[in-house]
């Protein structure tokens, strides 16, 4: 980074991507930036600056100050962090810099023995949920793999099991395992906990016969509700819980849905019903609430609410793996946050290729009625809504 750049970076103040320091003595907090900037989207540590942007200058010896910054990188944090040092002797004294990049290992970055993350102008330990989603953009735990205590393995349906491995081309009659366990342990749909094999969350709603009677699971489905109005003040027309397995929750939506009824249109002399919504729209909004959704929430339902003039899908959680509303609407494709779910629900063609969702909700709609589907993300209130307009 030029020096220019950097005169730039201070003039604009801290920020999510900045923050100033007046020297390493005190590397408990330059120690917990770093970590939380590789953590994240990356960003840039100054030493000799003051929060009010003034250049106050590094009073340490410039190449010991160089040393210990090389010195930390390598070894300060649970493991290197791959970041480049500059500096600058201004008339106010050095001015040393770290650019670090958003870093992607095994697991999440630490220092001190605890993960930290980028939040405004702090940094600070994230929250159980953002952990979680941290983890999972690193790939290394998954919610769906969890096990449910509750739950045994004959709570799976081996029919429903079975045909999703014959949608994947498996044909376990003529070419079976050595047992059915060896089967659901290989598609993570059970793991062994205390010699005890025990389905995984990602089994239990895949393929358990009822996947909502278990104390963590309960709530893990879609509640349909259609107002007289615009507004959750209005009175309420229909209701309905949309339970089961994954694909049975969309497919139990999607027909409460056409239940609803239709409407009118007339070309030339001749009428035809249509319906509220392209069901291609709706399918896809649903198929990524009930893969997408964040299962560490367990109190919270998927909403799928219909109003007069629009149509709200309401998932708990935020998107994953730091993917934004902008990037959604670019055509980004992140790895999901729960990457079993995803692939089941693909296997067995509810999804017709992943990264496809926003394209087919949004030609749909424009051919439909000439709008475009909106979403939004609420990180403070913890949920993503995708929103369609009936006219």
């Amino acid at each position: 980074m030029e020096w220019i750049e950097v005169l730039n970076r201070i003039a604009a103040g801290e920020d999510e991507y900045t923050e100033f320091k007046l020297h390493f003595r005190d590397h408990g907090k330059v120690g917990r930036a770093i970590c939380a900037f590789a953590n994240t989207g990356g960003g840039l540590v100054l030493l000799g600056v003051s929060d009010s942007q003034q250049i106050i200058g590094v009073a340490e010896d410039s190449d010991q100050v160089q040393e210990r910054l090389t010195s930390f990188l390598q070894s300060g944090c649970s493991s290197p962090v791959s970041a480049r040092l500059g500096r600058h002797e201004d008339p106010q004294g050095w001015v040393h810099w770290v650019e670090v990049p958003g870093q992607r290992g095994f697991e999440p970055m630490r220092y001190d023995g605890r993960v930290w993350v980028r939040r405004g102008r702090s940094s600070v330990e994230p929250s159980p949920t953002e952990l979680q989603d941290l983890y999972n953009t690193f790939g290394y735990v998954l919610t769906e793999e969890r096990t449910i205590s509750a739950a045994t393995a004959s709570d799976l349906d081996m029919q429903v099991f079975r045909s999703y491995l014959a949608s994947l081309g498996i044909d376990t009659a003529s070419d079976p395992q050595p047992n059915a366990d060896d089967d659901l342990r290989n598609r993570g749909a059970i793991a062994e906990i205390g010699g005890e094999l025990q389905p995984t969350l990602y089994g239990v709603l895949a393929f358990g016969r009822t996947p909502q009677d278990y104390p963590q699971t309960q709530s893990f489905y879609i509640e349909c509700v259609a107002y007289d109005g615009d507004g959750r003040a209005d009175e309420i027309l229909q209701t309905s819980e949309a339970k089961g397995r994954l694909s049975e929750q969309v497919e139990r939506a999607v027909g409460w849905f056409s239940g609803l009824g239709k409407f009118e249109v007339y070309r030339g002399l001749r009428r035809h019903d249509r319906r509220l919504l392209p069901l291609e729209a709706l399918r896809e909004a649903l198929v990524n609430a009930v893969v997408h959704r964040d299962y560490a929430i367990t109190g919270s339902k998927i909403l799928f609410e219909v109003f007069a003039g629009r149509v709200e899908v309401t998932s708990p959680g935020t998107l994953p793996n730091h993917m934004t509303a902008d990037s959604v609407r670019a055509g980004g494709r992140a790895r999901s946050r729960n990457e079993y779910m995803a692939n089941c629900m693909l296997a067995l063609g509810f999804m017709e290729r992943r990264g496809r969702g926003w394209p087919i909700m949004h030609k749909a709609m424009f051919e439909f009625n000439g709008t475009e589907p909106e979403i939004e993300q609420d990180r403070d209130g913890g949920f993503v809504r995708v929103r369609f307009l009936l006219d």
